[in-house]
Order: C-alpha cells, then structure tokens, then sequence
C-alpha cells in the first residue's frame, strides 16, 4: 500500500504532483536541487492553493493542513522510507538517466516503487538504470496535474504486475483520478496523437498560412475543441512540445526553436505564441 510520497523535482508539474498528493492527505517529500529551489517550490504550490481558496474549491483550514505536509529536501538519500517516488524533472534524457541511476543507489529500501513522469522517453531505458526493473513505471500526468484527471500508467518490460496494480490502485483510489494503460513507445497514447498536431500548428504560423489567433479560432468554432493548438502548445510549454517532437522523430519547427532560444515558452513563461499577465 502507498502511503508515503516522495517527488523528485518541483516545477510545474512537480508542483502540482505534490499539491495533489497532499490534498489527499499523504505526506510528501520533495527532493530539490537546493534551498532556492525549495523556497520556489513551497511558493508555486502555496499561490496555487490560494487561488483554489479564493475560487471556492477548497477550505481554508485544508489548504492550510496541504501545505504543512510538504516538506523540502535537497538529498535524494532522504527519501529512503518512501513506497514510491515520482520523478517530474525536466524532459531531458541524459538528466532523467543519470536521476534514475542516483535513486536507484540512495532509495535502500528494494520495495520502494520508481515512477517517471516523462511525457515521452521510454520506461525500459529509465528501468535499466536501476537493480530494480520490476519496480519502474511511468505515470504520466496532465498539466495542471491538480485539475485534469487523467493519468497514463505505462510498464516497461520488466514492470512487475504487482507494481502495476499498486500504482493504478494509488492513483484511482487516493489521488481520484482516471487511468488508461499504454504500451511502451514514444509518446505514448496522448502525445503520439496530440504533438503531431499540435507542430503542424506551429507549422502553419511559420509558413504564414494562417494567424495563430484563427487558428485557435478555427479549431475551436469548426471541432468543438475547449483550446485552440496554439494555446495548448502555449500551457504545455514549448520546450515540452520540442521534447516530444524529438521524441516522435518529427522535424522541429525552426519557429518552435527560435521561439525556445528566446524564452517564449508558453503560459510559464508569460510569453508564448499569446501573451500572459505575470
């Protein structure tokens, strides 16, 4: 049974892993890079609680008893007790591997369950880093993990069933949220349907076929789609979609690139293909 937590990383998504996790009342550990980052952290999910206050979503006493449960750390040794860790670090291979390999040495404890929240690279590699295949999924949430329901459970080759059914059992059970199962490839089930066409998008502003505006207006009054592409590769993050794209083998964007290298990455950034009031 999974009762305590540890997360590995606290950006946005790490964030709002550990936000969820707490609101559930499970006690989480998230491992930083240093205070700074801590301080960062503990700040990004505090803001996020407030305005879920202010919205009427949540009580102010619970939010408060979610943020006490959080607690900083900046060695990976620290989360030795945890039943499973969630690594949600950036979307870079060579980081993710090496991160795998560190766990693997300071989690002693050979139950605790490994999970990456990778969007895109395959289960096995990251499984093979460890002494403990068996005991390596991916959980792959959606951004903003506190509202979107969904969660792709993907085992690799050595993922054990008993692994499988303790985190499907944890994600449904405590944390409420819905699941589909992928097999292990690229982009899994999500993004190898969504990032193809969320870069021809980004294609179509580049060649100047069309305004990033109507083409969110299009998708949205012609499919009845809630977000436009561009919006959507705007609150994914652009450097997430450059990743995937890498990942699916799909010939960046030069647009996409020169946009990255300029810091326009979307929602986070306060400057994407839209502008956002920081």
């Amino acid at each position: 049974m999974i009762e305590r937590v540890g997360i590995v990383g606290c950006g946005t998504m790490g964030a709002g892993i550990a936000e969820l996790c707490a609101k559930a009342g499970i006690p989480v550990l998230v491992a930083v890079s240093s205070a700074g980052s801590a301080e960062k952290g503990r700040a990004r999910i505090g803001a996020s609680l407030s305005r879920a206050v202010k919205r009427g979503k949540l009580d102010a006493g619970d939010a408060e008893r979610a943020l006490a449960s959080i607690a900083f750390t900046s060695s990976p040794a620290d989360l030795a007790d945890r039943d499973l860790v969630i690594e949600s670090v950036p979307e870079d291979e060579k980081l993710k591997l090496q991160l795998f390999t560190d766990l693997d040495a300071a989690l002693t404890r050979p139950d605790t369950i490994i999970a990456s929240n990778t969007s895109s690279l395959r289960v096995t590699a990251l499984a093979e880093r460890t002494g403990r295949p068996e005991r390596v999924v991916g959980t792959h949430f959606f951004n903003p993990a506190t509202v979107l329901p969904l969660v792709e459970v993907v085992p690799g080759e050595q993922t054990s069933s008993e692994t499988v059914a303790a985190v499907e059992e944890f994600l449904t059970g405590s944390l409420g949220k819905q699941v589909i199962r992928s097999a292990d490839r690229a982009g899994f089930v999500v993004n190898a349907l969504l990032v193809p066409y969320l870069h021809a998008a980004v294609r179509m502003v580049e060649d100047g076929h069309a305004t990033a505006a109507d083409i969110d207006r299009g998708m949205k009054l012609g499919c009845s789609h809630p977000l436009g592409p561009l919006e959507l590769v705007d609150l994914i993050g652009l450097d997430v979609i450059a990743s995937v794209a890498d990942a699916l083998d799909l010939e960046r964007s030069p647009l996409l690139h020169e946009m990255i290298t300029e810091g326009r990455l979307g929602v986070k950034a306060g400057a994407g293909f839209f502008d956002y009031p920081r």
